[in-house]
């Protein structure tokens, strides 16, 4: 085995990885995971978390002991960009150790310099009012990953994916490759976060609306618990790769302690402004979070 230090995701790592494994695809992931994913050599420190990589030619698997995951890939999948997403994920428990989380959402930073969350499920319009924001002189701080954190109780959003893949305004090209732009000007420090807005966007909506969210219904909750899981679970994250139907079990990242500090970040975030917006198109969208939060 090859010893490196990964850096991604705000953490940097141990890397163990089979004699010979051409890293040059996962690489190119780089732009497309918060923090990047960055190879160097010397190894880290004796006390950072490690990735230890193997080969199998059976059913790929995960296992967790202390600060150490190991993975076993098969060899196509190894040598492919799925090393970069499966060693990001593979340290999402110690990124949740050190409070840090993988949210699937957008973010963007008011000209005031404080962050904003905004959630919704695929196709809501997340991109193309973070687009819209970011013509309005706001700072993109990801698109569909973003990094939140917490420290002495402060909530604050770090910087997340740096590249969004945009879907055409032509009804007729849904099925096209979206085209992938950079985000610019992009954010560099960790920010305080100041509110968080769950999007509907969609020409039906006949009546644009912004209106609290808090306190939490039951609903609410549960949709959060599912978000602020998903990276640890490890669900985005087939084990097969990328050139193959997705597989993979749950990944045994999780723990009580760390389910117990997302539950308590749900009460953080109830604390927060929190909004439901329904809009027919993305500058309507941006009209109504520029009201409130400018």
């Amino acid at each position: 085995m090859n010893r490196a230090t990964v850096t991604t995701g705000h953490l940097t790592a141990a890397l163990e990885l089979p004699v010979g494994l051409d890293t040059g695809p996962a690489a190119t992931a780089a732009s497309r995971l918060p923090g990047g994913w960055h190879l160097t050599t010397p190894g880290p420190p004796d006390d950072c978390p490690l990735v230890a990589v193997s080969y199998t030619d059976a059913e790929p698997a995960v296992t967790a002991h202390g600060s150490t995951v190991r993975m076993s890939l098969p060899r196509d999948a190894a040598r492919s960009v799925t090393l970069a997403y499966a060693t990001y994920t593979a340290l999402e428990r110690a990124r949740q150790q050190r409070q840090m989380l993988t949210l699937h959402a957008n973010a963007v930073i008011t000209p005031s310099g404080r962050g904003l969350l905004m959630l919704g499920s695929k196709g809501a319009g997340k991109t193309n009012v973070t687009l819209a924001l970011g013509e309005r002189g706001w700072t993109h701080a990801g698109d569909d990953l973003v990094v939140l954190a917490e420290s002495e109780s402060t909530l604050l959003i770090l910087p997340g994916k740096r590249t969004a893949a945009v879907r055409p305004e032509n009804p007729q090209l849904w099925q096209a490759p979206k085209p992938v732009v950079d985000l610019a000007p992009f954010l560099s420090v960790p920010v305080p976060l100041a509110g968080a807005v769950r999007l509907t966007v969609h020409p039906a909506v006949s009546q644009p609306v912004m209106m609290p969210a808090a306190p939490f219904s039951v609903n609410e909750k549960l949709r959060l618990h599912e978000a602020l899981a998903r990276y640890i679970s490890g669900l985005p994250t087939p084990l097969s790769g990328t050139t193959c139907a997705p597989y993979g079990p749950v990944w045994p990242l999780d723990s009580a302690p760390l389910a117990r500090w997302r539950t308590h970040l749900i009460t953080q975030l109830e604390h927060h402004p929190y909004f439901y917006l329904c809009a027919p198109d993305p500058q309507t969208a941006a009209d109504l979070i520029t009201r409130e939060y400018v």
